[in-house]
Parts: structure tokens; C-alpha cells; sequence
């Protein structure tokens, strides 16, 4: 057996660092007077520090999700029915990058990436097929899509009409957060005043037609990601939510109806008391602001809902068992938390499409937590640790004076359109990488601990099937041979005026295309027609 690279004594294993990875100062010890919050409240109640329930997970436990979709429409509805059977209850929707950037797999730059980091859904189709055998009623479903979110949404309320669901009874979440792709991720399309349009017209319209689907969850995932600290994460997620919440009373929405719909979804990353005072004061933070800023009284409109992803950057390559720890202590940290859904990533999802076994092993993972640890048999069992409250109040104040940073400027969406926010973004991931190289931030098997002989892909290996584009390919061109072209015509027309009218909510007309089997890249660029691209700004 080959020898550990870095000798196991004390003098060269990694130096424990007295902060956070937010800068927040740790003590040795938190005596009780630190806290400055001596009443921290109950759960279930104003200003919700301990969780939004009463009873917790009590209840019922957190929603368990894998980030799942590849290939065809057949390939990832066999994966999704493996992950029922395995007691999953939820599903979360990988789409390719030609699905998210609004190209239909017909396009030269779309196919070298048809299915490749998700699921090709170009059609109706193609959604009747992905959710065959499934019943929309009784599973809750999320989609990881932003820029052509409003016309996938309108896809999923078009498949339920075709299978005979009521759209009343449709449960879930599409992501729908465009401020944190122009930030971040990158799969825009439109520029952002028409993209803030678009999304304020699906929640205003969800909120009637689908009440107990989340049509936006606004995402600090990415951005965390990206290089963000998890006290950045939090601020800049929040500063875009009030964002949304200006648009949507902009264009007439009540807070105390439209924020019940409202979520966000976060990534959990290594340092575990850090991640649970994140969202114990994210929870308490964005309750008041409703509360305090809009006059929002309704306590479920108050309420901080969201998920999480237990892995993302924080997983890496080399040594890629150990993987499997870091995401059941994030899966602690996110339980510990309050969190109401939760993705695991599989350890091997840092080099490739999680293969059955991981993403079993990943669902596992959540399971035993939820059913063997003990740890949520009680509500915010954390709840009055020194330690907890000290280091919550401390994140309350980093994030309030992040955010104060950001309306100095002129709010999130100048931030953003100037460029500002991705350059705070920017400079943060340099200084992360920076550490990573030096051995500040220690990972075991990447920059400490490492091994001669460290495999990076051991066990399993998931191949991608070559032909599957092809086949995409042929569905497409069978259902544009199928479908009636002039209705297709006429329903693109429509969109097309009424995207004109800044007042109308195009929802409607989005679901009318679908319908009719018109495709993601024939809507986007009609409504690319009214509204033009988005330009990335000129940083300096």
C-alpha cells in the first residue's frame, strides 16, 4: 500500500482557522452572555428563528430529492421510476443546456449537448413521455430552469391537462430565479427588465391556476458555487427576493397573497454550525423584512421556505469516497436547519452522471438521517446552544450589512445589470481558489491527506448513450411532421402580440403553444423578436 503524501504529525496536518468561512470570529467558548437574541421565540411562529413548523419534521419529514435527468425523455423516466421504487419522494428535473438556453436540438450549437447534462425537452412530447406512469398528483416535481422556466412551467401545466390532472393539485417548484444566472450560472436569454416581466407573469398566474406549486425558488445555490461565502449566499439571495417582491407589487400582486408561493433553494456546504446559523437567521431575516418593509401580516406569507443541495463544489475528485461524508454532514447541517427539501448529490457527481448505485447510496444518505439518527424526532434541536445563537446573531448582522451594500448601489437589478454584484462574486472566487492552492482551506485528498496511488473514479463508471441524440433528433422532426402547422402558426402569433403588451401575462398564450406542440426554440425566438438578448456588461 502506497503512503499518505503528507506525513500524519501534528506539525503537518492543517492548521483549525478561529473563523468561519464567512470571516465570522469563533470563541474557544460562547459563554451565555454573547447572544445578543435572548428570546429566540418557538417554532412555527413570528419571526420564525427555530423553523416554520411547530412540530418540525414531526409531521412529516423533508421532501427527498435527486437532481436526476439525462439522455431522452425514456432514459430519465426509467431512472425516476428506480428512484420512487427506492422511496424517493419527490423528483428534481435535470434539463440539457439546449433546453435551458431555449434551442431546439435541431440547432448547430445545441447538438454536441442534446442530453448530456440533463434531459432533452424540446416538445409536449417530450414531457408526456419524461412523466409516463407518474402521476403529477401525487408527487411533487422540481425543474432546475430559469431562462425558458415560463414556458416549461407552461409545458407541465399542459402535461397534466393532457393526463386529466387538475393543475389545482400540482405540486413543486420551478426554479425561475433569473437574477442569480446573470450573476452566476449563465443560461440567460432575454435581458433582464422583459426576463422580470416573464417571471412576475408566472407567479401571478401560478398563484391561481396551481396553488400549491412554487413558482419561483429563489437561488443562493449558484452563487455560492461560484465562490460566494455562505453569509454572501445568503445576503445576495435575499436582496434578490426583494427584488421580486418590488416587481410583483409593481405590477399590482398583494405580498400577503403572492410571497406564500415563494421559495428559495441554497446549497449546504462543510462548515456545519456556520450552514445552520445561515438559515436560522436567513429564516428570521426575511420574516421581518416582509413584515417591517411590506406590511405583510399573514404569517404564512412571512414564512422562509426552502431547499437544499448537500454537495455541489464542496465535493471533489480525488479520494471520491469521501464524498459520501461530506454530504451526510451537510445533510445534518440542512435537517438541522429546517430545510423542507433536500437534494444529496452522489459522490461521484463531481466527475460524472451519478450512476444507479451512487444515487441510491445518495438517497440512502437522507434516509438513515431521517429515520435512524434520532436527530428529527425535535424542532431546531440546536435551538439555544450558545455556540448557535452567538454565531446565528453574527450572520443576522453579516447578511444585513451585505445587503445594505447592495441597496447602497441601487438595488439587485442595477447591481446586476452594471455588473457590480459579478464582480463581488468574481473577486470572492479568486480569493477561494487562492486558498484552496495554498492548503488555507484544507480538503482532505485534494490539497491535504492525498495518497500516490488516489484513484478519481473508482467503482462504476456511467456511460452516456451515443445514439441518444440521434433518437431525440428523430422524435423531433416526427413531432413537427405530426403536429397541425397552422395552429402552431396561430398560437406563436399570439404570443407574439401579446408579448408586445407589457400589462398582458402571457402564461395563458405559453400554454396555448404548448398545446399545440410548438417547440421551446420556436417561443423563445419569437419572444426574442420583442425583447432582444441579454449583453453581459463590460467589467473594467
Amino acid at each position: 500500500m502506497s503512503a499518505v503524501k503528507q506525513e500524519a504529525s501534528p506539525d503537518k496536518a492543517p492548521r483549525l482557522s478561529g473563523t468561519t468561512p464567512s470571516g465570522i470570529e469563533v470563541p474557544v467558548v460562547v459563554t451565555p452572555d454573547m447572544p445578543k437574541t435572548k428570546d429566540i421565540g418557538q417554532p412555527g411562529e413570528y419571526p420564525f428563528t427555530r423553523g416554520i413548523f411547530a412540530d418540525g419534521f414531526r409531521g412529516r419529514l423533508w421532501t427527498m430529492r435527486q437532481y436526476s435527468g439525462f439522455g431522452t425523455a425514456e432514459e430519465s423516466n426509467e431512472r425516476y421510476h428506480f428512484l420512487l421504487d427506492q422511496g424517493q419522494t419527490g423528483l428534481s428535473v435535470a434539463l440539457d443546456l439546449p433546453t435551458q438556453c431555449g434551442l431546439d436540438p435541431l440547432d448547430p450549437m445545441a447538438r454536441p449537448e442534446i442530453g448530456k447534462v440533463g434531459v432533452s425537452l424540446s416538445n409536449l412530447s417530450e414531457m408526456e413521455i419524461l412523466f409516463r406512469n407518474i402521476d403529477l398528483s401525487r408527487i411533487s416535481t422540481s425543474f432546475t430552469i430559469n431562462g425558458t422556466a415560463a414556458i416549461i412551467y407552461a409545458m407541465y401545466c399542459a402535461c397534466a391537462d393532457r393526463m386529466g390532472v387538475p393543475r389545482e393539485k400540482l405540486t413543486g417548484t420551478i426554479q425561475n430565479d433569473i437574477l442569480k444566472e446573470y450573476v452566476a450560472r449563465g443560461t440567460w436569454i432575454f435581458p433582464v427588465r422583459p426576463s422580470m416581466r416573464l417571471i412576475s407573469d408566472t407567479i401571478l398566474f401560478g398563484n391561481q391556476a396551481t396553488p400549491r406549486f412554487n413558482t419561483i425558488s429563489i437561488a443562493g445555490a449558484h452563487m455560492r458555487d461560484a465562490g460566494c461565502t455562505a453569509a454572501e449566499e445568503m445576503a445576495y439571495t435575499l436582496a434578490n427576493g426583494l427584488a421580486y417582491v418590488d416587481e410583483l407589487i409593481s405590477r399590482g400582486g398583494r405580498a400577503d397573497h403572492f410571497a406564500k408561493r415563494l421559495s428559495f433553494f441554497f446549497y449546504v456546504h462543510m462548515d456545519l454550525f456556520e450552514e445552520v446559523a445561515k438559515f436560522r437567521a436567513g429564516r428570521r431575516l426575511w420574516a421581518r423584512l416582509l413584515k417591517e418593509r411590506y406590511g405583510v401580516t399573514d404569517p404564512k406569507a412571512q414564512m422562509f421556505r426552502f431547499g437544499v443541495v448537500c454537495g455541489g463544489s464542496s465535493l471533489v475528485a480525488p479520494q471520491p469516497y469521501n464524498n459520501v461524508v461530506r454530504v451526510a454532514v451537510e445533510t445534518l447541517a440542512a435537517v438541522m436547519g429546517g430545510a423542507q427539501s433536500i437534494f444529496t448529490c452522489a459522490y461521484d457527481e463531481a466527475f460524472q452522471i451519478p450512476t444507479e448505485f451512487s444515487a441510491e447510496l445518495a438517497l440512502r444518505t437522507q434516509q438513515i438521517i431521517g429515520y435512524e439518527s434520532g436527530i428529527a424526532r425535535t424542532v431546531d434541536p440546536l435551538g439555544g446552544s450558545y455556540h448557535v445563537e452567538n454565531l446565528t446573531d453574527q450572520m443576522e448582522e453579516r447578511i444585513t450589512a451585505l445587503m445594505k451594500e447592495v441597496d447602497d448601489y441601487g438595488g439587485a437589478v442595477k447591481a446586476i445589470e452594471d455588473g457590480w454584484l459579478q464582480l463581488q462574486v468574481a473577486r470572492r472566487a479568486h480569493e477561494r481558489k487562492l486558498g484552496l492552492d495554498s492548503g488555507e482551506i484544507p480538503v482532505v485528498g485534494l490539497n491535504c491527506f492525498q495518497r500516490e496511488d488516489q484513484q478519481v473514479a473508482p467503482g462504476e463508471v456511467f456511460h452516456l448513450d451515443p445514439h441518444a441524440s440521434k433518437r431525440v433528433l428523430e422524435k423531433f422532426e416526427a413531432v413537427r411532421a405530426s403536429r397541425n402547422d397552422a395552429e402552431v402558426q396561430r398560437t406563436l402569433d399570439r404570443l407574439e402580440e401579446a408579448a408586445k403588451k407589457d400589462d398582458e401575462n402571457l402564461m395563458p398564450y405559453l400554454i396555448d403553444c404548448c398545446h399545440a406542440y410548438a417547440t421551446v426554440g420556436e417561443m423563445v425566438t419569437r419572444l426574442k423578436k420583442q425583447w432582444g438578448e441579454f449583453r453581459e456588461p463590460v467589467r473594467l
